[in-house]
């Protein structure tokens, strides 16, 4: 049977990546949602022209974009009729930078253990054998390791990464109840998998150097941030029953 998949792409001032990122998706999505975070150059404009849907979130924050994307999927659930409601409700989300450091074609790859196993959950793994040099900057990697490692100690988890390539059932998805509007996202929704026991598998993914200064690690106060955020909710969640 095939599946409905929707793509939500968080975008900041990415006119020059953004384009590629969308000509590089899989024809089998029914739908490319593009989030302009705020952005100040032209990425709404290039998206738009490369025939993505293109929606407007003023806040700053990748949580905010990913929630503004979600947002537009859920009125499906209410502003149609049931068989109308039914055709367009997505089976499955993807969730994948726009800044063109992951290869969108592994799209097919990321969603086939959902398809073909049944799996809830999937993270694209970015490793190091098959990264491009200088793709992951020292606090990435660090901050990746240390969330990893402490969710192993806290969940017993087989989490590797906290990649942002990834996919989940969109009942899952909802289920989540979502809420980091920033840095925490990723690490937001693995941690709830893992507390609701959801399945999930990691899929290795290659990963090259970003089109444009990173908004997270090519920054110190973005790095920072970025990290306290992810320790709070593993903390958080470490001491929630």
């Amino acid at each position: 049977m095939k599946q409905n998949i929707k793509v939500i792409i968080p975008a900041y001032n990415e006119e020059e990546a953004i384009g590629k990122v969308i000509a590089e998706i899989p024809n089998i999505v029914s739908e490319i949602i593009v989030v302009n975070n705020n952005s100040s150059d032209n990425t709404a404009e290039v998206a738009k022209s490369a025939g993505a849907t293109v929606l407007f979130e003023p806040n700053a924050g990748y949580g905010y974009a990913c929630l503004k994307g979600m947002e537009h999927i859920s009125r499906f659930d209410t502003s149609t009729g049931s068989a109308q409601r039914s055709a367009q409700r997505p089976d499955i989300v993807v969730f994948l930078d726009g800044d063109y450091s992951d290869y969108p074609t592994e799209l097919s790859r990321i969603v086939a253990p959902i398809i073909e196993d049944n799996i809830d959950f999937v993270v694209g793994a970015r490793v190091k054998e098959l990264s491009e040099k200088g793709s992951m900057s020292f606090p990435q990697r660090f901050g990746n390791g240390l969330a990893t490692k402490l969710m192993k100690l806290f969940f017993n988890s087989t989490f590797t990464d906290l990649g942002p390539f990834r996919a989940i059932k969109y009942e899952k998805l909802l289920a989540l109840e979502m809420e980091d509007k920033t840095y925490g996202w990723t690490v937001e929704m693995q941690l709830k998998v893992l507390k609701k026991k959801f399945t999930y598998v990691e899929i290795p993914v290659k990963y090259k150097n970003r089109i444009g200064v990173s908004k997270v690690s090519g920054t110190v106060k973005g790095a920072i941030f970025a990290g306290v955020k992810i320790l709070t909710w593993i903390f958080k969640y470490s001491f929630k029953k």
